[in-house]
Protein backbone atom coordinates (compact mmCIF):
# COMPACT_ATOMS: atom_id res chain seq x y z
CA UNK A 1 0.00 0.00 0.00
CA UNK A 2 2.79 2.65 0.92
CA UNK A 3 4.59 1.98 -2.26
CA UNK A 4 1.39 2.62 -4.51
CA UNK A 5 0.62 5.73 -2.08
CA UNK A 6 4.15 6.83 -3.27
CA UNK A 7 3.88 6.16 -6.50
CA UNK A 8 1.16 8.10 -6.80
CA UNK A 9 2.46 11.06 -5.38
CA UNK A 10 5.18 11.24 -7.62
CA UNK A 11 2.81 11.09 -10.44
CA UNK A 12 1.17 13.96 -9.21
CA UNK A 13 3.78 15.90 -7.65
CA UNK A 14 5.24 15.67 -11.27
CA UNK A 15 2.13 16.79 -13.01
CA UNK A 16 1.89 19.31 -10.56
CA UNK A 17 5.37 20.39 -11.39
CA UNK A 18 4.96 20.61 -15.24
CA UNK A 19 1.40 22.38 -14.96
CA UNK A 20 3.26 25.15 -12.56
CA UNK A 21 6.61 26.02 -14.45
CA UNK A 22 4.33 25.72 -17.72
CA UNK A 23 2.25 28.48 -15.97
CA UNK A 24 5.43 30.22 -14.28
CA UNK A 25 6.23 30.90 -18.22
CA UNK A 26 4.08 33.47 -18.61
CA UNK A 27 2.64 34.72 -15.09
CA UNK A 28 5.11 35.46 -12.16
CA UNK A 29 6.10 32.56 -9.96
CA UNK A 30 4.74 34.19 -6.82
CA UNK A 31 1.38 34.50 -8.61
CA UNK A 32 0.75 30.93 -9.29
CA UNK A 33 2.66 29.63 -6.59
CA UNK A 34 0.22 31.29 -4.38
CA UNK A 35 -2.80 31.00 -6.66
CA UNK A 36 -1.80 27.22 -6.87
CA UNK A 37 -1.78 26.72 -3.12
CA UNK A 38 -5.42 28.92 -3.01
CA UNK A 39 -6.89 26.51 -4.82
CA UNK A 40 -5.60 23.39 -3.58
CA UNK A 41 -6.42 24.40 0.27
CA UNK A 42 -9.70 25.43 -0.94
CA UNK A 43 -10.30 21.55 -2.19
CA UNK A 44 -8.03 20.20 0.37
CA UNK A 45 -10.57 22.14 3.13
CA UNK A 46 -13.83 20.57 1.97
CA UNK A 47 -12.49 17.37 1.61
CA UNK A 48 -10.98 17.43 5.63
CA UNK A 49 -14.63 18.84 7.06
CA UNK A 50 -16.08 15.61 4.93
CA UNK A 51 -13.85 12.73 5.88
CA UNK A 52 -11.70 13.90 8.83
CA UNK A 53 -12.71 11.92 11.79
CA UNK A 54 -9.36 12.51 14.11
CA UNK A 55 -9.29 15.38 17.01
CA UNK A 56 -6.80 18.57 15.53
CA UNK A 57 -3.74 19.08 17.96
CA UNK A 58 -0.88 21.37 18.67
CA UNK A 59 1.32 19.08 17.69
CA UNK A 60 -0.26 17.97 13.82
CA UNK A 61 -0.36 21.83 13.52
CA UNK A 62 3.25 22.67 14.72
CA UNK A 63 4.51 19.94 12.28
CA UNK A 64 2.58 20.86 9.69
CA UNK A 65 2.96 24.68 9.42
CA UNK A 66 6.81 23.69 9.50
CA UNK A 67 6.95 21.72 6.83
CA UNK A 68 4.17 23.89 4.96
CA UNK A 69 6.99 26.58 5.24
CA UNK A 70 9.57 24.50 3.59
CA UNK A 71 6.87 22.83 1.09
CA UNK A 72 5.95 26.63 -0.35
CA UNK A 73 9.19 27.78 0.06
CA UNK A 74 10.13 24.77 -2.06
CA UNK A 75 7.74 25.27 -4.76
CA UNK A 76 8.28 28.97 -5.27
CA UNK A 77 12.27 28.31 -5.78
CA UNK A 78 10.63 25.24 -8.23
CA UNK A 79 8.51 27.36 -10.25
CA UNK A 80 10.80 30.07 -10.87
CA UNK A 81 13.37 27.30 -11.94
CA UNK A 82 11.43 25.54 -14.15
CA UNK A 83 10.08 29.16 -15.66
CA UNK A 84 14.04 30.04 -16.49
CA UNK A 85 15.54 26.61 -17.14
CA UNK A 86 14.89 23.42 -19.30
CA UNK A 87 12.17 21.23 -16.64
CA UNK A 88 14.02 17.83 -18.08
CA UNK A 89 16.75 19.56 -15.54
CA UNK A 90 15.46 21.41 -12.56
CA UNK A 91 13.39 18.61 -11.81
CA UNK A 92 15.46 15.78 -11.43
CA UNK A 93 18.31 17.85 -9.95
CA UNK A 94 15.69 18.75 -6.98
CA UNK A 95 14.26 15.34 -6.53
CA UNK A 96 17.68 14.23 -5.70
CA UNK A 97 18.80 16.53 -2.96
CA UNK A 98 14.53 15.64 -2.08
CA UNK A 99 15.06 11.91 -1.62
CA UNK A 100 18.28 11.38 -0.48
CA UNK A 101 18.17 13.90 2.18
CA UNK A 102 15.41 12.15 3.75
CA UNK A 103 16.84 8.50 3.39
CA UNK A 104 19.91 9.56 5.55
CA UNK A 105 17.18 11.21 8.20
CA UNK A 106 14.81 7.77 8.27
CA UNK A 107 18.36 5.94 9.31
CA UNK A 108 19.33 8.70 11.63
CA UNK A 109 16.02 7.79 13.24
CA UNK A 110 16.46 4.56 13.53
CA UNK A 111 14.97 2.97 10.61
CA UNK A 112 16.50 -0.25 9.02
CA UNK A 113 14.57 -1.18 5.20
CA UNK A 114 15.69 -4.58 4.12
CA UNK A 115 19.00 -4.90 2.71
CA UNK A 116 16.72 -5.70 -0.89
CA UNK A 117 14.25 -2.35 -0.36
CA UNK A 118 17.61 -0.88 0.40
CA UNK A 119 19.40 -1.90 -2.86
CA UNK A 120 16.22 -0.25 -4.53
CA UNK A 121 16.98 2.96 -2.55
CA UNK A 122 19.85 3.19 -4.25
CA UNK A 123 18.90 2.23 -7.69
CA UNK A 124 16.07 5.00 -7.55
CA UNK A 125 18.43 7.36 -6.26
CA UNK A 126 20.69 6.43 -9.75
CA UNK A 127 17.91 6.26 -11.65
CA UNK A 128 17.09 9.99 -10.65
CA UNK A 129 20.51 11.31 -11.40
CA UNK A 130 20.28 9.81 -14.88
CA UNK A 131 17.15 11.07 -15.67
CA UNK A 132 18.42 14.74 -14.46
CA UNK A 133 21.19 14.19 -17.24
CA UNK A 134 19.91 16.23 -19.87
CA UNK A 135 21.56 17.53 -23.00
CA UNK A 136 21.39 21.31 -23.97
CA UNK A 137 21.93 21.81 -27.94
CA UNK A 138 23.18 25.64 -27.54
CA UNK A 139 26.13 24.12 -25.43
CA UNK A 140 29.25 23.02 -27.58
CA UNK A 141 29.43 19.50 -25.84
CA UNK A 142 25.59 19.13 -25.92
CA UNK A 143 25.48 19.54 -22.25
CA UNK A 144 25.56 22.09 -19.79
CA UNK A 145 25.81 22.03 -16.19
CA UNK A 146 27.19 24.05 -13.06
CA UNK A 147 25.76 26.97 -11.11
CA UNK A 148 25.49 29.22 -13.92
CA UNK A 149 23.08 27.12 -16.00
CA UNK A 150 19.72 28.38 -16.03
CA UNK A 151 17.59 27.68 -13.07
CA UNK A 152 20.32 25.00 -11.08
CA UNK A 153 20.83 27.33 -7.55
CA UNK A 154 16.80 27.69 -7.74
CA UNK A 155 17.06 23.73 -8.17
CA UNK A 156 19.27 23.18 -5.44
CA UNK A 157 17.34 25.35 -3.03
CA UNK A 158 13.99 24.05 -3.87
CA UNK A 159 15.91 20.38 -3.19
CA UNK A 160 16.77 21.77 0.55
CA UNK A 161 13.20 22.55 1.15
CA UNK A 162 11.23 19.89 -0.20
CA UNK A 163 13.45 17.56 1.83
CA UNK A 164 12.53 19.49 5.26
CA UNK A 165 8.41 19.06 3.87
CA UNK A 166 9.09 15.28 3.60
CA UNK A 167 10.39 15.08 6.74
CA UNK A 168 8.73 17.33 8.98
CA UNK A 169 5.38 15.82 7.63
CA UNK A 170 6.59 12.80 8.56
CA UNK A 171 7.13 13.94 12.14
CA UNK A 172 3.98 14.35 12.72
CA UNK A 173 3.34 10.67 13.48
CA UNK A 174 0.39 8.32 12.27
CA UNK A 175 -2.52 9.52 14.64
CA UNK A 176 -2.33 12.94 13.91
CA UNK A 177 -4.65 12.42 10.47
CA UNK A 178 -5.00 14.86 7.71
CA UNK A 179 -4.22 18.08 10.36
CA UNK A 180 -0.64 18.33 9.12
CA UNK A 181 -1.68 19.25 6.04
CA UNK A 182 -4.35 22.12 7.13
CA UNK A 183 -0.92 23.54 9.54
CA UNK A 184 0.97 23.34 6.11
CA UNK A 185 -1.71 25.22 3.45
CA UNK A 186 -2.23 28.12 6.55
CA UNK A 187 1.49 28.64 6.98
CA UNK A 188 1.53 28.40 3.08
CA UNK A 189 -0.66 30.97 2.88
CA UNK A 190 0.15 33.44 4.85
CA UNK A 191 4.06 33.41 3.82
CA UNK A 192 2.95 33.51 0.24
CA UNK A 193 0.31 36.34 1.11
CA UNK A 194 2.55 37.80 2.81
CA UNK A 195 5.35 37.54 0.39
CA UNK A 196 2.22 38.49 -2.54
CA UNK A 197 1.53 41.94 -0.68
CA UNK A 198 4.60 43.13 -0.08
CA UNK A 199 6.35 42.71 -3.50
CA UNK A 200 2.68 44.34 -4.83
CA UNK A 201 2.29 41.05 -6.76
CA UNK A 202 -0.88 41.24 -8.98
CA UNK A 203 -3.27 37.95 -8.56
CA UNK A 204 -4.63 38.25 -12.30
CA UNK A 205 -2.92 35.13 -13.88
CA UNK A 206 -1.98 35.88 -17.83
CA UNK A 207 -4.81 34.86 -20.27
CA UNK A 208 -4.54 31.12 -21.12
CA UNK A 209 -2.64 30.30 -17.67
CA UNK A 210 -5.53 30.11 -15.32
CA UNK A 211 -6.80 26.13 -15.55
CA UNK A 212 -3.17 25.44 -16.00
CA UNK A 213 -2.87 26.80 -12.25
CA UNK A 214 -5.75 25.39 -10.98
CA UNK A 215 -4.61 21.86 -13.18
CA UNK A 216 -1.38 22.63 -10.63
CA UNK A 217 -3.11 23.31 -7.14
CA UNK A 218 -5.26 20.18 -7.49
CA UNK A 219 -2.75 18.01 -8.42
CA UNK A 220 -0.20 19.51 -5.66
CA UNK A 221 -2.91 18.68 -2.67
CA UNK A 222 -3.80 15.34 -4.27
CA UNK A 223 0.17 14.86 -4.20
CA UNK A 224 0.49 15.71 -0.49
CA UNK A 225 -2.54 13.66 0.64
CA UNK A 226 -0.82 10.53 -1.04
CA UNK A 227 2.59 11.21 0.55
CA UNK A 228 1.33 11.72 3.94
CA UNK A 229 -0.91 8.92 3.90
CA UNK A 230 2.38 6.63 2.27
CA UNK A 231 4.45 7.10 5.20
CA UNK A 232 1.80 5.91 7.63
CA UNK A 233 2.16 2.62 6.49
CA UNK A 234 6.20 2.62 4.93
CA UNK A 235 9.47 4.13 6.07
CA UNK A 236 10.51 7.14 5.27
CA UNK A 237 13.66 6.31 3.75
CA UNK A 238 11.17 4.32 1.37
CA UNK A 239 8.41 6.38 0.43
CA UNK A 240 9.92 9.83 0.30
CA UNK A 241 12.50 8.09 -2.46
CA UNK A 242 9.39 6.50 -4.49
CA UNK A 243 7.92 10.05 -3.93
CA UNK A 244 11.18 11.70 -5.43
CA UNK A 245 10.64 9.66 -8.43
CA UNK A 246 8.33 12.37 -10.47
CA UNK A 247 11.03 13.99 -12.46
CA UNK A 248 9.97 10.84 -14.60
CA UNK A 249 6.14 12.07 -14.54
CA UNK A 250 7.79 15.77 -15.41
CA UNK A 251 9.78 14.81 -17.98
CA UNK A 252 7.20 12.86 -20.03
CA UNK A 253 4.73 15.55 -19.82
CA UNK A 254 8.06 17.84 -20.99
CA UNK A 255 8.34 15.42 -24.35
CA UNK A 256 4.54 15.09 -24.70
CA UNK A 257 3.49 18.29 -24.58
CA UNK A 258 6.75 20.98 -24.93
CA UNK A 259 8.41 18.48 -27.47
CA UNK A 260 11.84 18.43 -25.10
CA UNK A 261 14.07 16.13 -26.20
CA UNK A 262 15.40 12.92 -23.99
CA UNK A 263 18.41 12.22 -23.86
CA UNK A 264 19.75 7.71 -23.76
CA UNK A 265 20.91 8.37 -20.02
CA UNK A 266 17.15 9.80 -19.01
CA UNK A 267 15.84 6.92 -20.89
CA UNK A 268 17.66 4.51 -18.77
CA UNK A 269 16.95 6.42 -15.79
CA UNK A 270 13.54 5.17 -16.69
CA UNK A 271 14.27 1.76 -16.47
CA UNK A 272 16.80 1.63 -13.68
CA UNK A 273 13.78 3.78 -11.92
CA UNK A 274 11.59 0.81 -12.83
CA UNK A 275 13.92 -1.74 -10.98
CA UNK A 276 14.80 0.25 -8.43
CA UNK A 277 10.77 0.41 -7.29
CA UNK A 278 10.30 -3.75 -8.02
CA UNK A 279 13.35 -4.14 -5.46
CA UNK A 280 11.59 -1.85 -2.52
CA UNK A 281 8.27 -3.38 -3.51
CA UNK A 282 9.98 -7.12 -2.70
CA UNK A 283 11.32 -5.67 -0.01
Amino acid sequence: MAILLALGSALTYGAADFLGGLASKRTPVFQVTFLSQVIGSALFGVVVMIFESEDPTTAAFAWGAAAGIGGSTGVTFLYRGLSIGRMSVVAPITAVEAAVVPVIAGLAFGERPALIAFGGVVLALVAIALVSSAPDPGHPDGVRTGLRSPGVVEALAAGICFAAFFILLERAGAGAGMWPLVGSRIASFVLLGAIVVATRTTLRPAPGTGSVIVGAGIADVVANGLYLSSTRHGLLSLVAVLTSLYPASTVLLARVVLRERMAVPQLVGLAVAAAGVALIASG
